[in-house]
Parts: C-alpha cells; structure tokens; sequence
C-alpha cells in the first residue's frame, strides 16, 4: 500500500476524508502537510488526533528524506481544487475557474458529470465546461 492510502485508511477510522497532500519549504523548513475534511467541518480535537495517528506511520515510512515537520489541518473554506474529486465534492460552493486561455468564470458549482462541470457564472448564467480544459480552479467565499 501507499503512504497515501494508509494515511487514508487511519483518517477513515476516526471519520475525516483525506483532501491532499503536500510537501513545501518555508523559512528553510521541510512540511509535509496533510489536509483533511470531514462533513460538518473539521474540529481542532479531530486534527489533533489524526496528527497523533498519522505521526507513528510518518515514523516507519517517512513521507521526504531528512527532517520535515507534519503539519495536519482542513484546506479551509477557500481552497485549490487541484483534481476533479476535489471539484466534485464543492458541488454547491462557490468557485472561479481559470480556464487554459485565460477565460475567467465565478459562480455557484452545480453539478459534476464525467469531466463536465457546470456552474451558475455570476455573468454569463448556467455554462458547462470541460475539465480537461481548467487550469486552475479553487472554491472562495463571499464574506
């Protein structure tokens, strides 16, 4: 199995969903970090426990080669939706989409079919696009 997977299966146990993980350098410091959703939210107890969970794993199989810090948390209310699992379970956030020409759309997500995605754009009304065609897309919030 993959580091991945086990992280996956040990979040399952306790009731949270594996969002993504990534490996960054801040302030000359290795993070691994490992951000988890759960419906309802994520409390700081359930993060605090997974953190305590995946910790021992992360000690047999190290997710980098030399020191790194775990960092687990939610991706929080605005988030990347860098894969089409991650599009498809904002289906009623609101999102922008950056399209590969550079074409801009913000609205309500309204539904996943195949590699369709379908929002209600704050401009142009219901409009479908391909995700093949997306290069960048993220969930925001109106405050």
């Amino acid at each position: 199995m993959s580091l991945e997977k086990d992280i996956k299966t040990m979040l399952s146990s306790i009731g949270l969903n594996l969002y993504d993980t990534t490996v960054t350098s801040e302030h000359e410091e290795t993070i691994y970090r490992v951000s988890v959703m759960a419906t309802g939210g994520v409390s700081m107890d359930k993060v605090v426990e997974a953190t305590k969970l995946i910790s021992p794993l992360l000690d047999v199989t190290p997710p980098v080669s030399g020191e790194y810090r775990l960092e687990v948390s939610s991706p929080g209310i605005e988030r990347k939706l860098s894969t089409l699992l991650h599009v498809e379970n904002s289906i009623g956030e609101k999102v922008a989409i950056t399209m590969k020409d550079k074409t801009k759309y913000r609205g309500e997500l309204l539904h996943v079919k195949a590699k369709d995605i379908t929002i209600n754009d704050t401009e142009n009304g219901e409009i479908t696009l391909s995700y093949d065609d997306v290069n960048k897309a993220k969930t925001y919030f109106e405050w």
